[in-house]
């Protein structure tokens, strides 16, 4: 029985969909931040979600499940090394969407998913020179 278990398809079949959210994944993990139609990122969140708590883990095993998802090594470096230690306090909801508007060609609702914790950049004061 598939009572309560729900599972949005997007019109595709299980490779073709497995494929698109690896690839939506690996860009995400990448750019840390995409834009994309709000099914699909409302999908992607909750996925992330679970591959983060998945890499805050920092063990050789979770590196090699993440791994086989992935199938991307830039991309589980970046999340295991950098991207789970900015979070380690959170224990969900890593992600945020932004609703952006309309596609123009065929006036799909768009959504800008990005990561919460970003990277704070820290001003460099240069030293003054005495004259």
């Amino acid at each position: 029985m598939r009572h309560r278990h729900k599972l949005t398809k997007l019109g595709r079949n299980t490779n073709q969909r497995q494929a698109l959210f690896r690839q939506l994944v690996n860009s995400l993990i990448i750019h840390e931040k995409i834009t994309t139609t709000i099914a699909k990122a409302k999908v992607l969140a909750g996925l992330m979600d679970k591959l983060m708590t998945q890499a805050k883990k920092d063990t050789l095993a979770a590196r090699r499940q993440l791994l086989a998802f992935l199938s991307y090594k830039p991309a589980v470096h970046k999340l295991v090394d950098i991207l789970a230690p900015r979070t380690k306090t959170r224990t969900s909801g890593f992600t945020k969407l932004v609703r952006v508007g309309t596609r123009r060609g065929d006036n799909a609702m768009l959504a800008q998913i990005e990561f919460i914790d970003k990277e704070i950049k820290k001003e460099v004061k240069k030293p003054e020179v005495k004259k």
